[in-house]
């Protein structure tokens, strides 16, 4: 993939697949320069995720926050705190209740990194979808997750299986990966045949998607050397028209 990648080129492979992957070059980029130099502070963050409670295999490998904003023509601004839901249509593992997580501290939701990748992701998404079908404004809902592996206990990033989310566009960028092996990210089509695959190795490493067309999935991570921490961070949006 070249450096010289664009907000076009993106676009063009979202309508052509329904997919596309971008290398952590040429995306940190495509942002602004204070994304890139504000990085580590919001890197870190995600040493200060709680423990997702409300997992259906009783897995304690999963930790997150989340918050929810608005995105239009105007900017981005943090909506108050709600519950993500999820119908069981769409994640039969989890769905079908109101989960109430820990917000993104204060901090990160207006952190220039954070920022910096919403208003990407509103002027691409946004740019994709047909002008008569674009709302005024956005419904956005983030995700800092950290997948966690140990020795004996996967850590699964994806632990519904492949699915699709139930939303318009989907955006996931890998923020720290740490002593983990796997994590390898599929791409399938309506019918489940296998598009792509790709692995999210380096910080900023992102994969957008068409949740309309295509589905996706992880494969369970674990740990390279027993004694260390391991775990995947990402930072994952959605985009839903309202």
């Amino acid at each position: 993939m070249s450096s010289s990648e664009t907000i076009d080129s993106i676009a063009t492979r979202l309508r052509n697949s329904g997919f596309a992957f971008v290398a952590a070059d040429p995306m940190s980029k495509l942002l602004p320069a204070s994304a890139s130099a504000e990085w580590h502070s919001f890197a870190q963050s995600w040493n200060d995720l709680g423990v997702d409670a409300y997992m259906a295999d009783n897995g304690r490998y999963r930790r997150r926050r989340f918050s929810v904003f608005a995105a239009s023509g105007h900017g981005i601004a943090r909506k108050p705190h709600q519950p993500h839901y999820q119908s069981r249509d769409y994640n039969p593992m989890n769905g079908g209740i109101e989960r109430w997580f820990e917000p993104f501290l204060d901090e990160i939701a207006t952190h220039p990194s954070l920022q910096a990748i919403l208003q990407f992701c509103f002027e691409l998404f946004h740019g994709l979808t047909p002008p008569s079908q674009r709302p005024v404004s956005w419904h956005v809902e983030c995700h800092q997750f950290r997948i966690e592996a140990r020795v004996g206990e996967q850590g699964h990033p994806t632990p519904e299986g492949l699915h699709r989310d139930g939303v318009d566009w989907v955006l996931v960028m890998l923020v720290t990966r740490e002593n983990i092996a796997e994590g390898v990210t599929s791409i399938h089509d309506s019918n489940r045949e296998l598009r792509g695959r790709f692995t999210l190795t380096q910080p900023m490493d992102s994969a957008f998607v068409d949740d309309s067309r295509v589905y996706h999935g992880v494969t369970p991570v674990v740990p390279i050397d027993a004694e260390r921490p391991a775990y995947r961070d990402v930072l994952v949006v959605t985009f839903r028209r309202e």
